[in-house]
């Protein structure tokens, strides 16, 4: 049976190949690997083309402690859970078939995966950025979180502000985290949190 692939065209991976690497990426800490593990099965749930940053934050809230703790509050936790549970029924819908690029921070590399929406590909460029300054193998999901609300017009920081968090101070509780951490303060993970002064 003669193929019917053109010379020099052999087809390359598929979006779930693709994305399976991102979560092998050994600069990922594994809870960091899990946390794209579930966004990208949240964004094929919804029958969304890219995981964007909303699924990356849904994900991050749902699977890493260190990042819930960082909010004022347990109730505040819930309020933004409650709006990333809504996009699919709710504000979300306007961004069914769109892709997500605010433009806000410029892409720092070309998109690693195929499926990865430009403001997420940024956020994690920045996550593993800031996981090198501190002299770190892996980024963590605090990493993440920061590179995500330093897109003041990304679908995350939509969601929070209509959660009514104030991201310049969970920016402020984030950085002392990790103040905290790189001296050693903690021992394993960000410190931060209601009660820490963070």
């Amino acid at each position: 049976m003669q193929s019917r692939t053109p010379p020099g065209a052999e087809p390359g991976p598929n979006r779930a190949e693709l994305d399976s690497r991102a979560e092998l990426d050994p600069r990922l800490s594994p809870e960091l690997a899990s946390v794209v593990a579930g966004a990208r099965r949240r964004a094929q749930r919804d029958g969304d083309r890219q995981i964007d940053t909303a699924h990356l934050l849904h994900s991050l809230l749902e699977a890493d402690p260190e990042v819930r703790a960082v909010f004022e509050s347990g109730a505040q936790v819930v309020r933004v859970l409650g709006y990333l549970v809504q996009r699919s029924i709710g504000y979300g819908l306007q961004w069914q078939g769109t892709v997500e690029d605010s433009g806000a921070v410029p892409v720092v590399t070309a998109a690693p995966e195929a499926g990865w929406s430009p403001a997420a590909t940024t956020a994690m460029d920045a996550a593993l950025e800031r996981a090198e300054l501190r002299g770190e193998p892996r980024a963590l999901g605090m990493d993440l979180l920061a590179g995500l609300v330093t897109d003041p017009d990304c679908r995350a920081v939509e969601v929070l502000g209509r959660a009514r968090v104030e991201v310049p101070a969970l920016l402020r509780r984030i950085e002392a985290g990790c103040r905290q951490y790189a001296s050693g303060a903690g021992g394993h993970g960000y410190i931060g949190g209601p009660g820490s002064g963070c």
